[in-house]
């Protein structure tokens, strides 16, 4: 048996007024997706409990099989797991956006999807200036660049030293504060004075920046601080393969992903002009998912497209997203998965992002199923309102692994 995951991040939304009431899946031209749904089902998932922040990092867990209320401790220690960082058990790693707040509003948490190289190079600056309130190696921060806008502040005390963070720190993705006032979401509880005076710190650092000279001059926006959040230490999680019974792969161009990927032993598959953003190569992701399936039981493919739309705001960019999803990753998965025989594929983004509000959300996302053993039912369309009325719901989503699976 083969397996396939689509996962459209984000692509979950509300009824649009500019769309005549219909939701951009329902707008969307998706042939393929709402074939999925003629020839199985369609229904719906809640991935994201309550209690727990509506987060890429708390839903992917769950959509991949894993409760996140017994193993979520946070997205940074997952984006270290990708850039292969180990965190001993007094280490904490953090989220380190690099961000453009002005007149104390959040214009932009990409900071204009900075370059990966002039982050680097703001965060050198910013490493020099703490590193130079500590002899020489007793330093306990180190910023490690990533992509883009999206790094890491990794705290690692001396032998014997607690950190200064805890379970009770509180902090607010930069994502949530798109066009508000960020006067009263900075870090606070354990640990917040230390992340407030760095990220206040980093203003004076980058002001007059070369980076941000060369930006101004091409009227690019300025990264003007560090945002620190999403901090947690290492977490332990069972190998897909031990729990499940099969070997699987990630394609994906974001670092969260890949980090579970790591961390449930499947391997990455990288795809050149994977971005992470609205121009990533779809046709490319849907090539390197097909050639997958020849060594993988499970190939996932996780697209990130849809949901930075949303956090733009942009209803017609998650429409084309959607449709260069549905036609030049799922088109094709679908069509090889034929070719194997017995197979199942599946269409489920991991959370809502509405562009009303412009960041995640808790909530039901639909999903699509077919394939061997999948009895169809009636529906025929792949969108929020056609999952609704489906009698295949999974209240708590990381037991829908386990339905899909057939495990």
């Amino acid at each position: 048996m083969k397996y396939a995951i689509i996962i459209p991040d984000g692509c979950a939304d509300e009824p649009q007024a500019s769309l005549g009431g219909r939701s951009p899946l329902q707008a969307a031209n998706v042939p393929n997706m709402d074939g999925i749904v003629a020839a199985g089902v369609v229904g719906r998932a809640n991935n994201v409990p309550p209690s727990l922040p509506a987060g890429s990092d708390v839903a992917n867990l769950s959509l991949l099989g894993y409760d996140p209320l017994e193993h979520f401790t946070g997205r940074a220690p997952l984006e270290a797991a990708a850039q292969g960082i180990p965190l001993g058990p007094n280490d904490w790693a953090v989220r380190c956006n690099i961000v453009t707040v002005e007149q104390q509003t959040m214009r932009s948490f990409t900071a204009g999807h900075i370059k990966t190289d002039e982050a680097a190079r703001l965060l050198e600056s910013m490493q020099r200036h703490v590193d130079a309130t500590h002899p020489a190696g007793t330093e306990p921060i180190r910023f490690v660049p990533g992509v883009s806008y999206r790094n890491l502040m990794i705290y690692r005390p001396a032998e014997g030293e607690p950190a200064p963070f805890s379970n009770d720190t509180r902090t607010t993705p930069p994502h949530d504060l798109t066009d508000r006032s960020v006067m009263e979401d900075y870090p606070r509880g354990p640990g917040g004075r230390l992340l407030v005076q760095l990220m206040s710190d980093s203003v004076d650092v980058f002001a007059g920046h070369p980076v941000n000279a060369e930006r101004g001059a091409r009227g690019d926006l300025p990264g003007t601080n560090v945002w620190l959040w999403g901090q947690g230490k290492a977490p332990a999680l069972r190998p897909f393969h031990e729990l499940y019974g099969r070997r699987g792969a990630m394609i994906t161009a974001v670092d969260l992903l890949r980090g579970m990927a790591a961390l449930i032993g499947w391997d990455r598959i990288e795809v050149p002009g994977a971005t992470g953003y609205l121009d990533t190569d779809y046709a490319a992701k849907g090539r390197y998912a097909v050639e997958a399936l020849r060594s993988y039981d499970v190939v996932c493919v996780h697209v990130e497209a849809t949901d930075e739309a949303s956090h733009e705001g942009r209803c017609d960019a998650k429409i084309q997203a959607l449709e260069e999803i549905d036609a030049k990753i799922v088109g094709p998965v679908h069509e090889a998965l034929k070719g194997y025989g017995d197979y199942r594929i599946l269409v489920s983004p991991d959370h809502p992002t509405p562009l009303r509000t412009k960041t995640h959300s808790h909530g039901l996302v639909p999903l699509a199923v077919c394939g061997t053993g999948i009895a169809p039912d009636l529906a025929t369309t792949y969108d929020e309102a056609s999952a609704a009325k489906s009698t295949v719901a999974f209240d708590e989503g990381w037991r829908m692994m386990r339905y899909f699976l057939g495990v």
